[in-house]
């Protein structure tokens, strides 16, 4: 944050992607070759350090990823290169995330 308490853009955020199925795809659509293709382009993106952690739910399978990108967009824009997004099987809502400043209350 800048002094005015405005996010300065160059600054890496954490954002919270969760998956989501779009319609009503079948799962004969998630073939072994674009599973093992979505996994590798997670693999790729966490060795660059955008994907600090992957996740699926447990109440469903589905992804829920953390990023650390400079805002909502660059994560729409990173995840949109995924092969499931490719394909229009899955999109993603996007949460960012803010340090929690709470603890101020006890010991700021």
């Amino acid at each position: 944050m800048t002094s005015k308490g405005k996010r300065d853009t160059d600054i890496p955020m954490k954002i919270l992607a969760l998956e989501k199925s779009i319609g009503d795809v079948g799962p004969g659509a998630f073939t072994p070759s674009l599973l093992r293709d979505e996994a590798q382009r997670i693999w790729d993106l966490y060795q660059e350090g955008i994907v600090r952690e992957a996740y699926f739910r447990g109440d469903r399978k589905e992804a829920v990823l953390i990023l650390e990108v400079r805002d909502v967009r660059a994560a729409q824009e990173i995840l949109d290169t995924l092969p499931l997004v490719e394909e229009a099987l899955i999109e993603f809502d996007f949460v960012p995330l803010v340090p929690y400043d709470g603890l101020n209350r006890l010991f700021g």
